[in-house]
C-alpha cells in the first residue's frame, strides 16, 4: 500500500494545478497565456514539472483581495476585515452596557462564592 502512496501524492499535486489554471481568471496569469498553462500542467503533470512550473511562474500572487496577506504572522498584520467578538472591544463594550442595564439599580453584586443574599 505505501508504495503507490507517491503515485497518489504526485496525482492529487497534478489534479490541484489543474483545477486552480482553470479558475484563474485569464488576464491575472503571470508570464504565458492562460490556454499554454493548462497545456504545459496538463502535458508535464506525471513528471511534476508542468504543476511546479505553475504555482512557481503562472500563478497569479495572491494578494489582500484574494483573501492573502494580513493574516496574524504576516508583516503586515491586521488591516481590518473581521475580528472574533471576544476580541473586538465595541463587541465587549456593549455586553457590558447590556448587563448593566438589565441588572437592577438597587442590587449590589455578590461576592463571588458567596451562596446568595442572606
Amino acid at each position: 500500500m505505501l508504495r503507490y502512496l507517491p503515485f497518489l501524492l504526485v496525482l492529487a499535486l497534478w489534479i490541484y494545478a489543474f483545477i486552480d489554471v482553470l479558475n484563474t481568471p485569464k488576464d491575472e496569469v503571470r508570464n504565458l497565456p492562460w490556454i499554454v498553462w493548462v497545456i504545459i500542467v496538463l502535458l508535464f503533470g506525471e513528471v511534476l514539472i508542468g504543476p511546479i512550473a505553475w504555482f512557481a511562474a503562472g500563478r497569479p500572487r495572491r494578494t489582500a483581495a484574494y483573501g492573502g496577506g494580513g493574516g496574524a504572522f504576516s508583516p503586515g498584520g491586521r488591516r481590518g476585515g473581521w475580528v472574533a467578538p471576544d476580541d473586538n472591544p465595541d463587541f465587549l463594550k456593549s455586553l457590558d452596557d447590556e448587563g448593566r442595564k438589565d441588572k437592577p439599580k438597587n442590587q449590589k453584586d455578590e461576592e463571588p462564592g458567596s451562596d446568595g443574599p442572606k
